[in-house]
């Protein structure tokens, strides 16, 4: 064995060689230099199967499988030692053992070594027993490796194989799996030994573990599968005797009895198709007798192992003799088949389930079923029936309980099948009929089967029992029960209206009065609840429901006057709580009930001992519970207040619980947390409605105290939801205490008011720094009572300063972006929300400057929202804005008070004391807002785009929204140097919009534009003249406006406005409004709206004064040239669209030119002033204008175009017409320089006396300072110069100008000078050529690439009428430049370099023959590498280019490769075979000539393009492997094996390093002595290529060598 291998170690998937043995030797002989090299090719080769692209990789696997069958040994060697490293050394172990299989199948027979094939198997089992995977892909090629070492020494295989199959080992199943593969590969040598691998399998399945049973299960199927075809091959041969067959049933019976009845899905699964394969092999005996076993096995698996099933088994079943057999079995396992059914009752599959219904009729009407199973299907069948409409909408995922009458509740979880719930519960209601007509001890199944049908609800049974006695209950204990059961007014059957009847009729056990009572409050009562469905359209009935109840009682205890009486009652409450345990609803009636009954009485012993009762009672863990206890003690309250805080003192101090406490709780008990909030919820409720309840003379000073001692602040620290809101609902208690106490006549501000609301800002879990909005319904109900309590704590005394007015609405503005869903929730939040802001401006102000200046503040922070995208977020925020105006219109007008009450209150004769305080000494016009304070521009242009919205409710809004600024500011007073307003023009203005209103509440189909139209026409009279500069100095957010019909109208407003009162703006205004249209201009992405914006700019140059909006223009523009790249402005750029709207524009188009052309003729601003900073910015800001103002001039000159067009028409010029109408809307500068010399073009024809004086002009023009003064003044000599036939000297003159201007400073003028040359009329050429030959010589090597490529374009125009004596000086100096050009990255370039060469071709006789000759070969290579360019324009130009120079060379047969199919063709293969011939026809050259093509190829490995590297890798490698013998090459052989090498490891393109591992290959096989020679190879692809020219059916050169290579092991 040969080894190289040994002496280099594989780390990282990279091969090191030693430091002292180098990688390449010099030999003289290249052959052997060849044989020695082909180890370490290999090895790198190997290498490379771990490297970083899967193409690689893939390419290195093909190249080593190729070359596996010349040398597999060599391979072998080199795979086995990189595989040691294991695999995280090695990142593709499987792709080594991928190539070390196909190695081993190429080995022939004679040359497998037993010790060597150990070695490998030892190193495929190493790696798999060490690992703790399972069927990965490295594992699969490693039992691949082992199946094909088991094709040459099966017993050597299963030997290494069996040394792992004793005791158990993560490798167990890796093993078995091999053992199963090989039996797919290797049937007829598995089965001979499948008695050995019986024999070491067996004793370990019992211990088999449930993960490992589905390998082992297929590992049967497959070893059964190569019995089979080894049987039906050798039918006489005997393979299956005793002790085989005992195995077989052995594991036939284990598969049976244990592993197809397992859990696990995927073990029943390979179980069945197991067994399925091997009924065939069992004895027929034992199939019988497991026969009805096996077909229950398979009764719950998919139909196709069912039909596999019945495959095996067709023999047995096909006479009628085995089916009555196999009745007679059915009959003697029937208790077996009882059983299996009544396990499949719980099965999940709807279509398993629909089935057993069917079949448990058929069994019942054989008597199959009776007893305890009978029962269980016929509950299986009701339970089934009993499927309601709601768990057929839900039954994917969700748990149902179902009532099944005397049968406990069960669980079914339900599994989408091909059976719908739907079909399931029709198949159980006709089992179920047929088993009530077909069996008569089945008759009460029709009653089951009605009961089903018509599926009652199920409600919750109620208490019916008076005690747990059966003595009877004393009447306080009758009416005690009754008054709490009254709680639910829809509960079944009208218990409540029975209820109260059996009150009435009790009456006589009660004290007269109450039967009194009774007689007139019951009927009420009654009536009330009388019609359940028109109760349940009332959100609140069940709190009205309780109310009526609680006013019930104290009525009833109010006419009774019996002090014992009423305590004997409250006995029998206090008595009832063991009843209502797990009742939250009735026990939270109940802490009413007994707290309304303390209310009543005196006692205040017998008080604290109730309360402590009810506390002791109540569960405040439940928020419904927590709430009756809370209100339960709130009444006592109002009899009993000190009695009542003092328990709540006691309360609060036993909670223990300080901050710390709290902190460590959190660590040690959750629940313990949960209690803590459970009852400083409780406490807090409760303290809330003691104050609410308690009289309104005694609880300033509980209040007082309960604030001001910072009591509250212990219970804020919950972290519960429910535990929050209870917190929230006790400070809005706090508040609302205050508020019925100032309307009870006592009036008091609430202390610490500010903190109070911090704390309810806090526990409504939004901080200031957040903005995230959370929607959890819990999250969104707690800040829906917050906004409710802060509501309630803005509305107190005292005012609400600045500072905390910010903080609440910044913590609570957000929700106004909250979504719609869920409404029930959202709505009354939003709701609440825009209640608070209206308190807060009703109480943040002390006059009405100050109050408007709130109402703006509040409007400015909801502008946002009125402007949203979403709609339901401009609807919330227009609804806000219109009551907020409503309420400032309503303080106006004095019809309501400080905190929001209408009409007269006891707050507005507080408020009113304290006006009359305040202002006394002041006049009207200062306690009133006056109109500038309302800032009508700016509100009303925020309202505008909300007229013209989308959507209906919000235009509605917002046209009242403008209809009330503009009723309340007529009312205010004015200032005095306000402007004069016509007051019976503006209230028919008003009066118009007010009809528009009532337009709009009675018809929502009116046309939209007209209502709008109508809206703006009102505003435009309504504004001032102040107004209206403020409305149009705010336009541009309007303008802006994210829906786009708003954007349309607010543009259109804006331009009414603008035309009937632009003529009232000053020069000032005119320049901001012209800003703030440029502003929204620049910002709208839509053309329209920008087209509409300009268009609104017009109309304010056209009523205003035109030059001040044309300054602004170009002032912007000219900002936008400094500090943008106008090119990639998206939409393009807006001060562009401007000036084409000027230009276009029939008044202003005239004037906007005389402006620019006033611009351009403005004098720099001098430098030399002594402030030398503002003299440069002066003069920048000049420089950039007339930049701009250049830029205007082009595009008044585009639309001028038109203009021009129009009139080529009227006078006939069809061609130039045509001309303009073609390229008159170009932008880019070469279109314009194209139309300038079509232009130029159609004057010379049409005008040719116009040609003359028209050059002499432009020559002159050749001289100007400015660029594009010059660029078209060339373009048209350019043309102009095809047509001076007639002036020679004229011509003359142009040829110097055009000379003398090929060194421009501009490329475009040196190019289109250079153009106009080429172009001098063909009478007047020869005199020219040497001076046009020597130009186009120098910008051969012009430093910009387009006059390059004019160059090469001239070069190859000229060439065509060139004589010889004027190229032949140059010719050299042209061949050399057009090499420089031909390595361009401009493939254009490029391409024409490559043509360029073709034509000099025709000058390479002669003296220069030799010289041109040398150039040629020189440039060879490079042509040869660029016939498969990335670029088809330079394999064209190659193509071509190599046929015109293949005359030259004088090669023998090099002809004939050119007119081959492979040389125009686009395929990389065609082009790799063409290279390998041509290579053999080059070889024919000396060896020098071979030595500088191979030194070029060499040179262009290093090339920027990756396939001009590939190529120059292909073509190297196929001299190199054709010039073997050629002891010289042994340098190059060597620089191209390193440069192989090391472009495998480190290129990054996948196309170089494929072509590296196809030239290694083509290496290794060149010096592998086993493989043919390269030449013979060649020769063998050359023949068949020759053939499939000859034949059209011929497989491809491709085809054609992949089988050469397949036969040449």
């Amino acid at each position: 064995m040969a080894s190289s291998s040994s002496g280099s170690v594989p780390v990282n998937g990279k091969i090191l060689f030693p430091p002292n043995r180098p990688v390449i030797i010099f030999i003289s002989s290249s052959s052997h230099f060849l044989s020695l090299l082909s180890p370490e090719a290999v090895q790198v080769l190997v290498s490379s199967l771990a490297d970083e692209s899967p193409v690689v990789r893939e390419a290195s696997l093909n190249a080593l499988k190729e070359i596996a069958p010349l040398n597999p040994l060599l391979v072998l060697d080199c795979c086995s030692a990189i595989s040691r490293g294991g695999r995280r050394r090695f990142g593709n172990l499987a792709g080594v053992f991928s190539v070390m299989a196909c190695a081993v199948r190429a080995m022939d027979q004679k040359n497998v070594e037993p010790t060597y094939m150990t070695k490998l198997a030892k190193i495929a089992t190493a790696e798999i027993v060490t690992s703790k995977d399972f069927n990965a892909d490295w594992q699969r090629a490693a039992s691949s490796l082992l199946v094909s070492i088991g094709s040459h020494v099966p017993d050597l295989m299963m030997e290494e194989v069996f040394l792992h199959l004793s005791g158990p080992n993560s490798a167990l199943p890796a093993m078995v799996q091999i053992l199963a593969d090989f039996a797919s590969a290797e049937a007829l040598q598995f089965t001979r030994r499948l008695k050995d691998v019986l024999l070491r399998v067996l004793p370990i399945i019992g211990n088999v573990r449930d993960s490992q049973r589905p390998v082992f299960a297929n590992a049967f199927k497959c070893w059964c599968q190569a019995a089979s075809q080894y049987l039906s091959d050798f039918p006489s041969e005997p393979l299956l005797d005793s002790d085989v067959m005992s195995f077989m049933n052995s594991v036939f019976e284990l598969l049976l009895r244990a592993w197809a009845s397992s859990r696990d899905l995927k073990v029943r699964l390979s179980s069945a198709e197991a067994l399925g394969e091997m009924v065939g092999l069992v004895t027929r005996s034992q199939l019988k007798a497991a026969l009805p076993r096996l077909i229950l096995t398979v009764l719950d698996l998919n139909l196709p192992l069912l039909y596999a099933l019945f495959f095996h088994l067709q023999m047995i079943l096909m006479t009628k003799l085995h089916f009555c057999r196999l009745l007679e079995v059915w009959h003697c396992k029937r208790t077996l088949l009882v059983e299996v059914v009544t396990l499949l009752l719980d099965e999940h599959s709807l279509g398993i389930r629909k089935a057993l219904a069917e079949l448990i009729v058929v069994m019942a009407s054989h008597c199959y079923l009776s007893g305890h199973p009978g029962e269980l299907a016929v509950e299986f069948l009701i339970r089934h029936c009993a499927i309601s409409n709601e768990d057929v909408d839900d039954f994917k995922t969700k748990e149902v309980a179902w009532k099944r009458g005397p049968f406990l509740y069960k669980r079914l979880e339900v599994i989408v099948g091909p059976v719908s719930p739907v079909e399931l519960r029709a198949v159980c209601e006709k089992s179920l009929l047929l088993l009530a007509i077909t069996i008569p001890e089945m008759e009460v199944c029709k009653g089951i089967n009605e009961l089903c049908r018509h599926r009652s609800s199920h409600t919750s049974s109620t208490y019916s029992e008076f005690n747990s006695s059966n003595d009877v209950p004393n009447p306080e204990h009758l009416f005690a029960r009754l008054i709490v059961l009254l709680h639910d007014p829809l509960a079944r059957e009208q218990l409540a209206t029975q209820i109260l009847t059996t009150l009435c009729y009790l009456g006589p056990l009660f004290p007269r009065n109450l039967s009194l009572l009774w007689q007139d409050e019951v009927p009420k009562m009654k009536a009330y609840i009388s019609d359940p469905d028109d109760l349940k359209q009332d959100s609140s009935y069940q709190e009205t429901w309780d109310d009526m109840i609680i006013n019930f009682l104290a009525e009833s205890l109010d006419v009774v006057r019996d002090n014992e009486w009423v305590m004997s009652l409250g006995d029998a409450f206090a008595s009832q709580y063991i009843l209502y345990d797990s009742d939250d609803e009735h026990s939270a009636m109940l802490h009413r009930c007994l707290g309304m009954l303390l209310q009543k009485v005196d006692d205040r012993r017998y008080v604290r001992e109730k309360i402590n009762w009810m506390y002791k009672h109540a569960n405040i863990s439940i928020p419904t519970n927590r709430l009756g206890l809370a209100k339960g003690i709130g009444l006592v309250a109002a009899s009993h207040l000190d009695t009542v805080l003092e328990k709540l003192k006691n309360i609060l101090d036993s909670v223990g619980q300080n901050r710390f406490q709290r902190f460590l709780a959190l660590f040690s008990s959750r629940g313990k947390l949960e209690d803590g909030d459970d009852t400083y919820a409780a406490l807090a409720l409760m303290y809330g409605y003691a104050a609410r309840y308690a009289p309104s003379t005694v609880i300033e000073a509980r209040i007082n105290a309960l604030v001001g001692t910072n009591m509250l602040s212990r219970v804020l620290h919950v972290q519960h939801p429910t535990a929050k809101q209870a917190v929230i609902t006790a400070i809005d208690l706090l508040g609302r205490a205050v508020i019925n106490a100032a309307e009870m006549g006592v009036l008091f501000p609430l202390k610490r008011r500010d903190q109070l609301l911090d704390y309810v800002l806090t526990l409504m879990g939004r901080d200031e720094t957040d903005d995230v909005v959370d929607s959890s319904i819990e999250l969104l109900h707690t800040q829906s009572l917050a906004l409710s309590a802060c509501t309630t704590l803005v509305s107190i005394e005292p005012r609400l300063p600045m500072e905390t007015r910010n903080r609440v609405m910044k913590a609570t503005l957000g929700f106004f972006a909250l979504p719609n869903e869920p409404s029930e929730i959202v709505e009354p939040l939003i709701s609440n929300l825009i209640t608070l802001l209206c308190a807060i401006l009703l109480t943040s102000g002390e006059d009405g400057r100050s109050r408007a200046e709130q109402l703006l503040h509040i409007l400015r922070q909801l502008d946002c929202y009125v402007s949203c995208p979403v709609e339901h977020q401009r609807r919330r925020g227009c609804v806000a804005a219109y009551e907020m105006l409503m309420k400032f219109r309503a303080l106006c007008s004095g019809g309501i008070c400080g905190l929001g009450c209408h009409l007269s209150c006891t707050h507005s004769k507080q408020v009113d004391r304290g006006v009359q305080r305040n202002f006394s000494n002041l006049p009207s016009a200062f306690v009133l807002p006056n109109r500038d304070s309302l800032s009508l521009g700016e509100r009303v242009i925020a309202y505008l785009p909300r007229c013209a919205d989308t959507s209906t409710e919000v235009r509605k809004v917002a046209v009242q929204i403008v209809c009330l600024f503009f009723s309340i500011s007529l009312s205010l007073p004015k200032l005095a140097s306000g402007s004069v307003i016509d007051l019976e023009v503006s209230y028919a203005a008003l009066s118009s919009l007010e009809d528009v209103i009532s337009i709009l509440r009675r018809d929502a189909s009116i046309d939209q534009s007209e209502v709008f139209n109508r809206v703006v026409s009102s505003v435009c009279v309504l504004l001032t003249k102040d107004e209206l500069v403020v409305l149009l100095h705010s336009c541009t957010t309007a303008v802006c406006d994210k829906i786009k019909q708003s954007a349309d109208g607010a543009i259109q407003a804006v331009t009414e406005l603008i035309t009937k009162r632009g003529k009232e703006l000053n020069e000032s205004d005119v320049a901001r409004t012209t800003q703030s249209l440029l502003s929204a201009a620049v910002s709208v992405t839509d053309k329209h709206i920008r087209q509409e914006v300009l268009y609104t700019i017009s109309c304010l140059a056209e009523s205003t004064n035109h030059s001040v909006v044309f300054t602004e223009v170009l002032l912007a523009a000219g900002r936008d040239l400094v500090t943008k790249d106008i090119s990639r402005i998206r939409g393009g750029w807006p001060m562009l669209d401007a000036f084409y709207a000027f230009s276009q524009h029939a008044v202003l188009s005239i004037n906007f030119l005389e402006y620019i052309v006033s611009v351009l003729n403005r004098t720099p601003t001098s430098n030399n002033d002594t402030e030398k900073g503002e003299a440069s910015n002066e003069s920048s800001s000049d420089e950039n204008i007339q930049q701009a103002a250049i830029l205007a001039v082009n595009a008044f000159f585009r639309s001028l175009l038109t203009a021009f067009q129009s009139f080529c028409d009227c006078v006939g010029d069809i061609e130039m017409g045509k001309i303009l109408a073609r390229d008159g809307e170009q932008t880019e500068k070469e279109k314009w320089i194209e139309l300038i010399q079509e232009i130029a073009c159609c004057t010379s024809i049409k005008r040719p006396k116009e040609v003359s004086p028209t050059c002499t002009i432009l020559r002159k023009a050749l001289h100007r300072n400015q660029i594009f003064q010059r660029e078209a003044a060339a373009a048209a000599l350019s043309e102009f110069i095809r047509h001076s036939n007639v002036d020679p000297s004229l011509l003359e003159h142009m040829v110097e100008a055009m000379c003398l201007h090929v060194s421009d400073e501009s490329p475009i003028v040196r190019s289109l000078c250079l153009r106009g040359l080429v172009q001098v009329p063909d009478s007047h050429m020869p005199r020219y050529i040497p001076q046009v030959l020597s130009v186009i010589v120098a910008l051969l090597e012009d430093p910009d690439e387009s006059v390059q490529l004019t160059a090469v374009q001239c070069l190859l125009n000229v060439l065509n009428t060139s004589p010889k004596d004027a190229v032949d000086p140059i010719l050299i100096n042209l061949s050399v430049r057009l090499r420089n050009i031909q390595i361009s990255m401009n493939t254009k370039l490029r391409s024409n370099a490559f043509a360029a060469y073709g034509a000099l071709s025709n000058y390479g006789v002669g003296s220069q023959h030799q010289a041109f000759l040398e150039q040629v070969h020189a440039t060879l290579p490079r042509l040869i590498l660029h016939l498969h360019d990335d670029d088809l324009n330079v394999r064209l130009a190659c193509r071509n280019t190599f046929k015109q120079l293949a005359p030259l060379m004088e090669v023998d047969g090099l002809s004939s490769l050119l007119n081959k199919q492979y040389f125009t063709s686009d395929r990389r293969s065609d082009y790799e075979d063409f290279i390998r011939d041509l290579a053999k026809q080059l070889c024919q050259l000396s060896a020098a000539r071979v030595d500088s093509y191979l030194e070029s190829a060499i040179q262009a490995f290093d090339a920027p393009w990756p396939v001009i590297e590939a190529n120059a890798i292909c073509f190297s490698s196929c001299l190199l492997s054709l010039l073997d013998d050629q002891p010289s090459l042994a340098p190059y052989f060597s620089q191209v094996f390193a440069t192989l090498v090391g472009k495998m490891s480190r290129s990054p393109d996948a196309v170089v390093r494929a072509a590296c591992f196809s030239a290694l290959g083509l290496l290794v096989k060149t010096a592998n002595p086993l493989s043919s020679s390269a030449s013979q190879q060649l020769d063998r692809i050359d023949s068949s290529r020759n053939s499939q020219d000859s034949d059209p059916n011929a497989k491809p050169p491709a085809q054609v060598q992949e089988e050469e290579s397949a036969k040449d092991p």
